[in-house]
């Protein structure tokens, strides 16, 4: 087998603390063949780095996508560029793996569909967990049966993030957006279903940094079966990453549940019987590049596709909503039958590398 040679489309803190490492870990399939920054410093220390000699500026991504020198890009851009650096590959007919959310709105998503599908490339949305065992665990338990019939989900996921951030600028961040998102996915994930109704309130402590974005959010989703589904994000609390959901026979907790550079760990508790399982930390970005690598070479479609993406994106923007008026919000029917697959990869976890001219978005 071939691989497939990546563009990878900003140089940012996560593309430099975990995109960039993981193609070590992914050389079965995958190759490291293109840089794109808008800082010439940035491109020139990283190309001698990972040993890359194409680099681009973002006024020569055009030259980038049609020089031949890359089969797909991954985008590792602002949440507001998504839609147009896909779209622009898409149409070039180079294969997209973008980072999520998606986009910001239902119809970004839909153009980042409708692009890939008339250019007929693969197009994946970066959800790490739907790789990592122990979130995969989870959803298997909660489908066993071994919990009872799941009532409840719920979930608090809060860091602190600095002062002029891109999370906490007004084009796409917030707690919502950022990290909102990863207790949406879970939600929908563990019950199997799509929310049929929204309900939030977003606060702000009035501090600078969260002039333009919802510092906190907290929402109910109600799931057909009446389950409800609770959780709340925040960019200015101390770190905690958690779900939990509750059956009529049992309870699952992971705490921590969502990092990249955490060991999980499994809390079950059943009747009287308590059990706690932890899951060893792995690089859950060289098993995204695997994966959608293995697509591209097979032609066979990858998953966590554009329709996932739209999944989340559609109950974020319903949950705004909801935020804004006061009101509750209904959703329309979703039709998501492709939920996280059985298609756990473990690779070994990346060491911290040293970051250029980029910083970590929370205090040290």
């Amino acid at each position: 087998m071939r691989r497939v040679r990546y563009a990878v489309v900003g140089q940012g803190y996560i593309a430099q603390i975990a995109v960039l490492p993981a193609f070590a870990h992914a050389r079965r399939n995958s190759e490291l063949a293109a840089l794109v920054s808008g800082d010439r410093v940035k491109l020139r220390a990283l190309g001698r780095k990972y040993e890359v000699n194409h680099l681009y500026t973002y006024d020569r991504y055009e030259e980038c996508l049609h020089r031949g020198e890359v089969d797909a890009v991954f985008i590792a851009l602002p949440n507001h560029l998504h839609r147009e650096y896909t779209v622009r590959a898409a149409r070039a007919g180079v294969h997209v793996l973008c980072e999520k959310p998606m986009a910001l709105t239902e119809r970004d998503c839909r153009a980042m569909i409708t692009a890939a599908r008339r250019s007929r490339v693969k197009l994946m949305v970066a959800y790490r967990l739907h790789f990592e065992e122990a979130n995969l665990k989870a959803a298997a338990l909660t489908r066993s049966g071994k919990l009872g019939e799941p009532r409840i989900f719920d979930s608090v996921f809060t860091m602190q993030v600095k002062p002029g951030n891109i999370r906490v600028q007004a084009e796409g961040g917030g707690a919502l957006y950022d990290i909102g998102i990863y207790c949406m996915n879970a939600a929908r994930a563990l019950f199997a279903a799509e929310p049929t109704a929204v309900f939030a309130w977003s606060a702000n402590i009035g501090e600078r940094r969260f002039r333009e974005v919802d510092e906190m959010t907290a929402a109910v989703l109600r799931f057909p079966g009446e389950r409800l589904a609770t959780f709340t994000c925040s960019l200015g609390a101390a770190d905690v990453g958690a779900y939990q959901v509750v059956g009529t026979k049992g309870s699952l907790r992971v705490d921590p549940a969502y990092g990249y550079a955490d060991a999980l760990v499994h809390h079950l508790q059943i009747g009287e019987t308590e059990k706690e399982r932890g899951f060893r930390k792995r690089d859950q970005f060289a098993a995204e590049l695997l994966h959608f690598s293995d697509c591209v070479l097979r032609d066979r479609e990858p998953e966590p596709s554009g329709a996932e993406g739209l999944a989340d994106v559609r109950v974020i923007r319903a949950l705004l909503r909801s935020a804004r008026t006061g009101r509750p919000v209904r959703l329309g029917r979703f039709n998501r039958s492709r939920r996280p697959l059985p298609q756990e990869i473990e690779r070994p976890p990346v060491r911290k590398p040293r970051l250029v001219r980029a910083q970590s978005p929370s205090p040290e």
